[in-house]
Parts: C-alpha cells; sequence; structure tokens
C-alpha cells in the first residue's frame, strides 16, 4: 500500500516537487526567474512546504504568479521610457529574498512552534502565537503585491502621478510616486491574496480586513520612504525598502489582530 500524502515528511515533498516545478521553469522559453533567482525561489518554496504545507505554498505560488504578470502589463511602454523592472522582470535572488524574507521568518516561526522547538508559556501575554504568525505570513505577501500592483499598474496606466510627501506632479517611476490607477489597483492585489490565505484556511475572514488595512500603510509608507530616504543611503536598495515594507504589513496586521483581541 502506498503511503498518504500525510504521512510523508513535508520536507521531502517540497524538495521533489519544487525541483520538478523548478526545472520546467528553468527551461521555459519565458524566463520568471534567473539562473541564481532559481535556486533561491527553490530554497524558499522548500521552507515553505516544509512549515505550512500547500497551504502556505499556494500564497507565495498566487504571489509570485501574479507579482511576475502586472510586472509585465505595458512592459514596451514601460521598457522605452526607462522604468521597467531590470532582466524584463525576471527575478534574481535579490527580489526572491526582498519579497519573501518576512514571510519565510513567519513560516519557520511556525515550523518551530509546531515542532516544539518552541514552547509558548502559559504566562505570555501572546496567547495564539501560530495564528499570528499565519496572520503575519498572510500580510506580508499581502503588502507585496499590493505594492507590485500599484507600482506596475502605475506606471502603465497612471494618468496623474504625485509625490507622496509633496503631492506635486511627478513622473510616472519616480520613487515615491503614486497615482490612483495604481493605488487602487494596490488595493484589489491586497484583497485578493489576503482572501487566498483565507481561502486556505491560514488566516479567518477578520484577518482578511487587517491583511488589506496593513498593506495600504506599509505600501504608503514605502512610498515616502523612497521619496525622503532612498536617494541618501546607497544601502537603501529597492528590495532592503521591499523587505522594510513588508515587515511593517506582517506587524502591523499582527498588531491589528492582537489589540482587537484584547479589548
Amino acid at each position: 500500500m502506498l503511503p498518504s500524502i500525510n504521512s510523508v515528511n513535508p520536507w521531502l515533498v517540497g524538495v521533489g516537487l519544487n525541483t520538478i516545478l523548478l526545472g520546467l521553469a528553468a527551461i521555459a522559453p519565458k524566463k520568471l526567474l534567473t539562473r541564481a533567482g532559481l535556486f533561491h525561489a527553490w530554497l524558499l518554496a522548500i521552507i515553505i512546504w516544509g512549515t505550512l504545507g500547500w497551504q502556505g505554498y499556494a500564497v507565495v505560488m498566487f504571489y509570485f504568479l501574479v507579482g511576475s504578470g502586472v510586472t509585465r502589463i505595458g512592459m514596451a511602454q514601460k521598457e522605452a521610457e526607462g522604468i521597467a523592472e531590470k532582466r524584463s522582470g525576471a527575478r534574481g535572488p535579490e527580489n526572491v529574498w526582498g519579497s519573501a524574507l518576512t514571510g519565510a521568518l513567519c513560516a519557520l516561526g511556525v515550523g518551530l512552534l509546531n515542532s516544539g522547538f518552541i514552547l509558548p508559556s502559559p504566562q505570555s501575554p501572546i496567547p495564539n502565537l501560530q495564528s499570528l504568525l499565519l496572520l503575519g505570513y498572510v500580510a506580508s505577501f499581502s503588502t507585496k503585491l499590493a505594492d507590485t500592483t500599484a507600482s506596475e499598474v502605475g506606471k502603465a496606466y497612471g494618468k496623474s502621478t504625485f509625490l507622496i510627501t509633496t503631492l506635486q506632479p511627478v513622473a510616472r517611476g519616480t520613487e515615491g510616486a503614486v497615482s490612483l490607477e495604481g493605488t487602487l489597483a494596490g488595493v484589489v492585489g491586497s484583497v485578493a491574496i489576503a482572501l487566498v490565505g483565507w481561502g486556505v484556511g491560514l488566516i479567518d475572514i477578520l484577518g482578511v480586513a487587517w491583511c488589506v488595512l496593513a498593506a495600504f500603510i506599509a505600501t504608503n509608507l514605502e512610498s515616502v520612504i523612497g521619496a525622503t530616504l532612498q536617494s541618501k543611503y546607497t544601502w537603501l536598495t529597492n528590495e532592503v525598502v521591499n523587505i522594510f515594507n513588508t515587515l511593517i504589513g506582517a506587524i502591523a496586521a499582527v498588531i491589528f489582530a492582537y489589540v482587537w483581541g484584547i479589548r
């Protein structure tokens, strides 16, 4: 009798599944990842499957596929204007971890709790740490998809683009620029992936609201960082800003849920 999927070590499943999928991605004619990006995406995907199973995997795959898709919206026009993502949107290691480091840390936290390496204290002020980590996981990707969607749709279709700190008109693609079209698209993106997280059982329906609200706040704060700080510090690359962005989104969602829960 063949073993059921539930009895198979999830880390082995993750290695096998992602080796096949990323092997296919490597030979696909349209590259979504660079060669180095493939390896780092493989490592990330194994971590997610090993700690959160197919449910967590569904969220990160939704982000990757939709995020890659919106990056290609109006690509010819954005390349002509010099505001397109480098490598025609193919993700490298810096993009993988800039987008997913926060989520990966949340997933590893859940994995440590489930394995017994971390035992929450009965006197802990955080009674349901696992639920909060799962919320942080979904919120991090909700935030990143909101940011990616807002940026790419804004660069392609934004009719009026303003600097978030002064509301002065600026060219599309300017760091810290926002547009109505991009902002609305970002909200739609955050709602969509939060609903995926709810649909697979990682968060409850109220968690969807926390993710969307946190994503909106974090995405706008990222625009403020882009408008005020990014040009002043060479180490503050887009990828580093993305880490801060997803971290703010995850923390904000966790704070909202925690404060609501202790009311």
